[in-house]
């Protein structure tokens, strides 16, 4: 039985978590600054979360300039196949 209890204790810390760094990046992205979104993830948790999704993005913003999702990194590209040791 208490099995059960710390298995749930667990859940709820890593959703308590993983939602303040994800209310983090998120304000962070939309122009606030990532302490204001890791303040609403830590006390207010999931709804903290929400919250943070709910304020809009500031004028140039990564939230504004790049949209919702950020650009994946391209790979620079070479000018042709990799040399061979020894050519």
């Amino acid at each position: 039985m208490s099995g059960a209890v710390g298995a749930k204790a667990l859940y709820f810390l890593f959703a308590w978590l993983i939602s303040a760094a994800a209310a983090s990046w998120l304000s962070e992205r939309k122009g606030y600054g990532d302490r204001v979104g890791l303040t609403f993830g830590l006390i207010l948790s999931v709804l903290g979360l929400l919250i943070v999704l709910l304020l809009p993005g500031r004028p140039g913003s990564k939230w504004r300039v790049d949209g919702w999702r950020p650009r994946r990194r391209q790979r620079p590209q070479s000018a042709g196949p990799p040399a061979r040791p020894g050519e």
